[in-house]
């Protein structure tokens, strides 16, 4: 199978995690845990990277890192092959250590990067290691450094505590991040298995305006192997989107008007048919985006004007074209 690219750019923010193969606890002992860490602090060095929070589980890790650079496939490289090369010359043993290439999600500055780091900091609270209480005391994880008076120079913790509510790195700062950090386990929104997932899934996590953003800037096209299948399917929608506006602009008409009218209005069949005819644009998202019922009524509405029985919509679809046309 064809490897994924990675897609990279200067200051990009990644939750990046990996497993060991057949998941394996490759960081059974503090030892390995302690090694895999000093590779984790070398590879920010070596690449530039500012690390805002980690955890080191048994058999998996995960990373809240930023890419100044927009390096991080180099660096990752070096991390992984690095810290495998160490751990079979340690042990006599050869062969791959992780579980296949990791995975590496784009993050949104501000609120999702902190939910993120919440995330990675309750790990050992989610698979029952540690009570939240005893947190603190998990030594293989950014929220233990919390705690000390001296930290490696590319950690960046003030960033949770900045996200969990403006919070400062101050003992009191810090005793009520604790206690944030509790409320989520309990009640909040990282404490909630949904949630949970969610953090590690998928190609971005953030706002729609943020990977709206992400794909018009950066996007190498929805055949790259860059993109999961939701990736995929967000670029496409992207595109889909942009193309409605402009038909929905030269009709004079807003998405936010889709709501008032009948279903077959015909503007509504216009700019449908137009789309259907100009892009992949499937009924099911065009039934949601101009409120025209279920996906099969798109279909009918526009195939009643193709036939002659809509005069309106045809009317307004060749003046569409016309005005489009014109513009480009």
């Amino acid at each position: 199978m064809a490897r994924k690219l990675r897609l990279e750019y200067p200051g990009a923010i990644y939750h990046v995690l990996n497993r060991g193969n057949y998941r394996a606890a490759v960081f059974a002992t503090a030892g390995a845990q302690t090694a895999f860490e000093q590779c984790v602090l070398e590879a920010c060095t070596r690449s530039g990277w500012l690390l805002h929070a980690f955890v080191v589980m048994r058999n998996h890790y995960h990373l809240a890192v930023e890419t100044p650079a927009g390096n991080l496939v180099a660096g990752m490289q070096w991390l992984q092959a690095t810290f495998a090369n160490r751990f079979n010359r340690l042990r006599g043993e050869q062969g791959h250590l992780f579980q296949g290439r990791y995975k590496a999600l784009l993050v949104e500055p501000g609120g999702a990067l902190g939910q993120v780091c919440d995330y990675i900091h309750l790990n050992p609270v989610r698979a029952g290691v540690v009570s939240v209480a005893r947190l603190g005391s998990y030594r293989p994880s950014s929220y233990w450094h919390l705690g000390q008076a001296r930290r490696p120079g590319c950690l960046r913790v003030e960033t949770a505590l900045a996200e969990a509510g403006g919070l400062v790195d101050t003992p009191a700062g810090r005793a009520a991040y604790a206690d944030y950090l509790a409320w989520q386990a309990a009640a909040g929104p990282a404490g909630k298995n949904a949630a949970y997932a969610s953090l590690s899934r998928g190609w971005a996590l953030g706002s729609e305006g943020f990977k709206a953003a992400v794909l018009k800037a950066h996007t190498p096209g929805e055949t790259s192997r860059a993109w999961e299948a939701t990736g995929v399917r967000e670029v496409r929608e992207a595109r889909w989107a942009e193309a409605l506006a402009a038909a929905l602009g030269a009709l004079g008409r807003t998405e936010r008007e889709a709501g008032q009218g009948r279903k077959s209005a015909a503007w509504k069949v216009a700019a449908a048919a137009h789309l259907k005819t100009t892009t992949p644009a499937d009924n099911r998202w065009l039934a949601a985006r101009l409120q025209m019922g279920t996906p099969v009524a798109v279909s009918h509405y526009v195939g009643r004007m193709r036939r002659g029985h809509h005069p309106e919509a045809a009317q307004l679809l060749a003046g569409l074209i016309k005005t489009l046309n014109i513009k480009s």
